[in-house]
């Protein structure tokens, strides 16, 4: 089944609005466990403008379900995820202004680098995943960096669906075949939603993972943090 990983990050970012520690990041990740989600995603950024990395440092132990970070490996970054050891290290090739991720690695072109970078993380026991578009060059590509996942950027699906929902999914559904071919494991994220959620899951049922952080928060609002991820956890449990 496919597990459903809450993004934390727009938590983080209400904090940063004010100051001082209202919501509380560390205890917004443990009543998402609590309240079903089966991972945590986190997205640190250099200028801190939401999680921070003492926020994963504090996160880290507290977990007990899986932790994610995601996030371009520079240095600091690469440093961060070797000391606190998360489950899966999500490999994002956002530049540091970008406002959200907006596109996949070229694993070709980086392949050297990507390589090093998944050897580096598989050597302490970290699964490594690189985030690519729904391009089965693109994924096999990932293959041969030697990563574990490959992580589908999903915004061209979520602004194709509602128009066509049928030609919005197509192509992941190749991507999707393709990393299957390859022995890869698959996860997904970015824009995904109450709305096309569940559609994506049917069509490729496969699916290990999907990271959701900005839709989970906006549906929390009205909802309520508990019943917006039982309604996600609906949306993936759909077998």
């Amino acid at each position: 089944m496919t597990k459903l990983s809450i993004n934390i990050n727009k938590i983080a970012t209400i904090r940063n609005a004010r100051g001082g520690r209202m919501p509380d990041v560390t205890k917004a990740a443990i009543d998402c466990e609590k309240f079903g989600a089966e991972g945590i995603t986190v997205h640190p950024r250099p200028d801190e403008r939401h999680i921070r990395y003492s926020d994963v440092r504090e996160i880290r132990p507290l977990i007990t379900t899986e932790f994610n970070i995601e996030g371009n490996p520079i240095p600091s970054f690469i440093d961060l995820v070797n000391e606190v050891i998360p489950h899966q290290v999500t490999l994002v090739p956002d530049a540091e202004d970008a406002i959200t991720s907006n596109a996949g690695w070229d694993t070709v072109r980086n392949r050297s680098f990507l390589t090093e970078v998944c050897e580096e993380f598989k050597r302490k026991g970290i699964r490594t995943s690189i985030f690519t578009g729904a391009d089965p060059a693109m994924v096999e590509g990932a293959a041969l960096c030697g990563c574990d996942r490959v992580e589908l950027y999903t915004e061209p699906y979520a602004d194709l669906f509602p128009k066509d929902c049928e030609a919005a999914v197509r192509p992941f559904i190749e991507a999707a075949e393709t990393a299957r071919e390859c022995g890869l494991g698959l996860n997904a994220g970015h824009d995904l939603n109450l709305d096309n959620l569940a559609y994506f899951i049917r069509n490729i049922p496969w699916t290990d993972e999907v990271s959701i952080g900005h839709a989970v928060i906006c549906d929390a609002l009205y909802m309520g943090l508990e019943r917006t991820i039982q309604a996600y956890l609906s949306q993936v449990k759909i077998f």
